[in-house]
């Protein structure tokens, strides 16, 4: 049995059918960031409104190197029939993959299955996926893992922001306190010695030893983007 997912873990590699045809995970990924985002079933109301909600900020997640691709346990011709429901409803224009995963193949490699809601099954009495979304870097590290129940819809905002989080910070050796969104104040590393600190950042100030909040500069906010 493979060892549970955890950030930093590195994201497992896979071949699958798609919505857009076969792909190869790290290919399709190539030196891109990724979004890998499951949903229970196709043609199901709280997935048709994330897919279409993240097809409307494809550009936003594409400014920030980002790739996304979804996951279904149905087959590449279901999706595609379901995709032209999700665009009729949301008015959006589709056209990330959609992983078909019908054997959960994907899904148990990325600990995806509902182990909570015992009658979240198909026809066969086999588990349907939970909605997790993983954050992958370039590296093809696990960055970011987040799991809803089936009721519950996405925020498609908080993965943007936990992006611009994770880009800022690996750039420019800064993490970001609650609720943080570009332009807002972050917080320097605790390996930054204060000496460093004057240079890199010589606008922070000590709140207490321990935080010490700065402002980047807009150049730098805006780079962290690229």
């Amino acid at each position: 049995m493979s060892s549970p997912l955890r950030l930093g873990s590195k994201a497992p590699n896979f071949q699958a059918d798609t919505s857009n045809g076969p792909i190869d995970f790290y290919e399709f990924l190539g030196d891109s960031w990724g979004v890998l985002f499951s949903h229970p079933d196709d043609f199901t109301p709280v997935c048709t409104t994330e897919l279409g909600a993240f097809a409307k900020l494809e550009p936003e997640f594409a400014k920030r190197n980002v790739k996304l691709i979804g996951l279904s346990a149905n087959g590449t011709e279901s999706h595609k029939a379901w995709i032209q429901d999700i665009d009729e409803v949301t008015g959006s224009k589709l056209s990330f993959p959609i992983i078909a995963d019908p054997e959960r193949k994907v899904a148990a490699a990325y600990d995806m299955i509902d182990h909570q809601d015992a009658s979240n099954v198909d026809d066969k009495g086999v588990a349907f996926t939970i909605r997790s979304v993983f954050i992958i870097d370039p590296k093809k590290n696990v960055r970011l893992i987040l799991a809803y129940p089936a009721s519950t819809g996405r925020n498609t905002a908080e993965v943007l922001r936990v992006i611009d989080s994770l880009q800022t910070g690996d750039k420019h050796r800064v993490t970001t306190p609650i609720n943080w969104t570009p332009g807002d104040d972050v917080i320097v590393h605790p390996s930054v010695t204060n000496d460093e600190a004057k240079t890199l950042f010589p606008k922070f100030r000590t709140i207490k030893p321990y935080l010490r909040l700065t402002p980047l500069d807009a150049d730098k906010k805006f780079s962290a983007r690229l």
